[in-house]
């Protein structure tokens, strides 16, 4: 089927609802739970740690899914959006909660990100193939008896990690442009599986990511749900106007950034083929999505079905730090007709070429971005080694002084250094 360019799309036969800039702002702060942070209970019935438990648990089924990424200065991504919902919870503990008891697993999304239990039967049907992920080519190198024996050794002693695998000798790497994967048959055989749902990552170790068969590892969301897929090495490749997958995935999506523009970019990520097929029109016009353009805005954005009845709050009084991948700086042009805020991850950047640093912050307080910062655990001390204050809104050194103590607290830190006044911007 050949693919329209979004030049010739057929309009939708739903008006797109117009949404001002304070409108838009305020509902996006809600819709990604940055307007108030889940404390934990602290009722004796009710422990801290089975509160937290719960809530992260909560927060990912909200979310949709949490970025995956393994840098670590003071706290991955994955806590850091975490801790910008929860209050009192600490460095690591998120992927303690999230494996327990099957409520989430590893999987393409918006990149590699951890997603709930739940989901795992539209994965498992779809085999999700995503092309800089490169599984056919896994496939060609890798012995199809040979993925069936590594699976079958996960079956029988999983729990395991790639490490702990039976030797099977070796296999051509893959090189990313003179980054090369790994040369170890069974580890890339347990990529493949991996990508195709017949493992997943149920925890980690000091080895690192821990596998097993999804029937042990998420319980009740694979026993009685869509059947396994086959075992075939033939990839099948999705068709976005009649898949089901692409229509589950594409409502989730816009539920997981509240705003999605309809042009192309990072946010659509492996849905890029669904962007531009007749879906998107056609859960308009059925209601599972609305159409939404935003004041001072070129662009045609989806939001989730009934975006203006969404309720909103006020943001409360605690000055966040953002992660890098957090939801709210997904789509970054979004976020400066928005919030008038410029944000780069520059840690892809040579040094030479940074305004800031390689992994630099944002800092989110009462619905404004107030500044970044960036920084590091040294020990027992947080160590914040720039900080740098916006022009468009007013840094409150008091709540950020109260926003380091606690994350602090949460890396395992007694002290904090961070310098005595935020720099201008660059």
């Amino acid at each position: 089927m050949k693919r329209r360019s979004a030049s010739s799309r057929p309009a939708t036969s739903r008006a797109p609802i117009e949404l001002s800039r304070v409108e838009a702002r305020a509902y996006l702060l809600t819709q990604l739970g940055l307007d108030r942070r889940t404390k934990s209970a602290a009722d004796p019935a009710d422990p801290v740690e089975k509160s937290s438990a719960a809530n992260v648990r909560a927060l990912l089924a909200r979310l949709r899914c949490i970025q995956l990424d393994p840098l670590d200065p003071m706290g991955t991504n994955a806590d850091l959006v975490a801790m910008a919902r929860l209050e009192g919870l600490s460095r690591g503990a998120i992927y303690t909660h999230v494996y327990a008891n099957g409520a989430a697993f590893e999987h393409f999304a918006k990149e590699r990100c951890l997603l709930p239990g739940a989901a795992f039967p539209f994965y498992r049907r779809r085999m999700v193939q995503t092309p800089w992920w490169r599984v056919s080519e896994r496939m060609k190198r890798v012995p199809a008896a040979v993925v069936d024996a590594v699976e079958a050794e996960v079956r029988e002693r999983g729990p395991l990690s790639a490490k702990a695998l039976t030797d099977r000798g070796r296999v051509e790497a893959i090189d990313w442009s003179g980054w090369k994967g790994t040369s170890k048959a069974s580890s890339m055989a347990l990529e493949i599986l991996w990508t195709q749902c017949r493992v997943v990552v149920c925890g980690r170790s000091g080895e690192g990511k821990l596998y097993d068969v999804p029937e042990r590892a998420l319980g009740s969301h694979v026993r009685g749900s869509i059947a396994a897929p086959s075992k075939s090495h033939e990839a099948t490749p999705p068709n976005p106007h009649v898949d089901p997958f692409a229509r589950w995935a594409l409502v989730e999506r816009v539920e997981a950034a509240g705003l999605l523009a309809r042009t192309s970019g990072p946010t659509w990520s492996m849905l890029s083929d669904a962007r531009t097929s007749a879906l998107p029109d056609a859960l308009v016009d059925e209601g599972a999505l609305d159409a939404v353009r935003l004041e001072g805005s070129k662009r045609a954005f989806l939001a989730p079905a009934n975006v203006r009845d969404r309720a909103t709050r006020e943001p409360d009084d605690a000055l966040r730090i953002l992660g890098p991948l957090d939801p709210l700086l997904w789509d970054r042009a979004l976020l400066r007709e928005l919030f008038d805020f410029d944000y780069v991850w520059e840690v892809y950047k040579p040094e030479s070429e940074r305004r800031f640093a390689w992994y630099v912050m944002p800092l989110l307080h009462r619905g404004a971005l107030v500044g970044r910062l960036s920084g590091r655990v040294d020990g027992t001390t947080l160590v914040i080694d720039g900080l740098w204050r916006e022009d468009t809104a007013p840094l409150d050194d008091a709540a950020l002084d109260d926003a380091l103590q606690a994350h602090a607290e949460a890396c395992g830190c007694d002290a904090v250094k961070r310098p005595r006044r935020a720099k201008r911007n660059p």
